[in-house]
């Protein structure tokens, strides 16, 4: 090891280093604390479950390594959480970085030659690799080499280190920005999907239990129904409404007490926030039904338009509530319908 990391410090010109965020699942917040620690435990994406739960099966067995594996779907499904699942479940380490940490080559190595024999190295946002960054992961992912240059001009010479056997597990938001040579050397894709009422009921009555709250099942069904789908903002919900429960009621999560609370926090019957109902309110109101441009629309809301796309638009469009035309976005009836307005005559959707 002391000679990979003497050859890691001459790689251009850097020292080695830590690259955070490196650490385990156990070292992270009380939301760490809510991510279910095995497969029994997690809730939802059975299909996924019992995909991911035969390639571990198999590879205990045969007494190799898990292979690389590549979660994708939107964020709070629970990418990072399997990561976890996947290092505990065959005893071994877990490393976790994501892709915009990961900025030089020594990044890399030094995290790879670091790796004990086994261990998972979790990605998040590996869609955002530099693209020298993924060369370097290839014979890495697929040998278990690292292949490096050591020093500059005339004197540069290639070098190629053995790597302890270990896992990539990638996760990405974006799987079709993930460059086609680095998807196709994963040996698992696994897509996760939005959660239904059901699964995320069980979700909030699980962490419910993991926090000490007081919640009936009506409770927890009227928290997942504004959740969107997604088990991190249920829990987020779950935690806001705890402490509505605390300090203005008598401390027990009925479905009366989470509408109520969910209400003071801004969070209408649908799971739509305030920027959300601004958004509709924008299309319907102050332009009148008319097609909106992004960059408009941006601006008036007071928002930027990476997250007007990325992160207020996709639940809207699974919605209903809006749709995308070449002349820019509009709002459908239901979007008028929700907000109590009358659509107008000439509406297209």
């Amino acid at each position: 090891m002391t000679g990979r990391r003497e050859v890691l410090g001459a790689l251009d010109g850097a020292s080695v280093r830590t690259v955070a965020p490196v650490a385990s699942v156990e070292e992270q917040s009380e939301e760490v604390n809510l991510r279910p620690r095995t497969l029994d435990e997690f809730v939802g994406q059975r299909e996924l479950r019992e995909h991911l739960s035969i390639v571990l099966d198999a590879a205990r067995a045969r007494h190799q390594s898990v292979d690389h594996l590549l979660f994708a779907g939107p964020p709070g499904l629970g990418k990072t959480s399997l990561a976890g699942i996947v290092a505990a479940e065959m005893g071994v380490g877990l490393r976790v970085t994501a892709g915009p940490v990961l900025q030089r080559v020594g990044d890399l190595a030094a995290l790879l030659t670091d790796l004990q024999d086994g261990d998972v190295l979790f990605i998040d946002e590996i869609h955002r690799l530099a693209r020298s960054i993924e060369e370097v992961l290839y014979p890495a992912m697929e040998d278990g080499k690292l292949d490096l240059m050591v020093g500059k001009g005339p004197q540069a010479r290639s070098i190629r280190l053995e790597l302890p056997r270990f896992t990539l597990v990638g996760a990405t938001t974006r799987i079709g920005l993930v460059a086609a040579p680095l998807r196709d050397r994963f040996g698992f894709v696994g897509r996760l999907d939005l959660y239904d009422d059901a699964d995320l009921t069980e979700v909030v009555l699980r962490s419910a239990g993991i926090l000490g709250v007081a919640i009936d099942p009506e409770g927890a069904r009227e928290i997942a129904s504004r959740s969107r789908g997604t088990p991190r903002i249920a829990n987020r919900l779950l935690r806001r409404v705890r402490d509505f429960v605390e300090t203005r009621r008598d401390g027990v999560i009925s479905a009366a007490a989470a509408s109520d609370g969910l209400t003071q926090f801004g969070v209408d019957a649908i799971g739509l926030d305030k920027v959300d109902r601004m958004i509709l309110e924008v299309l319907c109101a102050r332009f009148n039904g008319a097609p909106v441009g992004l960059t408009t629309l941006a601006q008036v809301v007071g928002e930027e338009t990476d997250t007007i796309e990325e992160a207020y638009e996709p639940f809207l469009l699974q919605r209903g509530l809006l749709q995308r035309t070449p002349r820019g976005r509009v709002a459908t009836r239901a979007a008028y319908h929700h907000l109590g307005l009358t659509a107008p005559i000439d509406a297209l959707f």
